[in-house]
């Protein structure tokens, strides 16, 4: 499966607790990656500086749904579902 263009959700509802390039303590859930676009693609997508955690993250239908709205309202759910208590 290929990436929806110009959706970013998963740069933007996942919480990643590993260093960015510009957001050295990671980022909170809902917040958008300093590394993405104003057309929401990766800056350093090719680069070894992206997070492990984002190069594993991988399309899929589950995930991506038919719409961004829905892909942002099933990554926010999962984090939450997924984070620490």
């Amino acid at each position: 499966m290929e990436c929806r263009s110009h959706c970013g959700a998963c740069c933007i509802a996942p919480s990643i607790s590993s260093p960015i390039p510009g957001m050295p303590k990671g980022k909170p859930a809902g917040v958008r990656c300093v590394q993405l676009d104003d057309n929401n693609l990766c800056k350093i997508f090719t680069s070894p500086l992206r997070p492990a955690v984002c190069g594993g993250l991988q399309p899929h239908p589950d995930m991506c749904a038919t719409s961004r709205d829905e892909a942002m309202t099933y990554l926010l759910e999962l984090d939450a579902a997924t984070a620490p208590h």
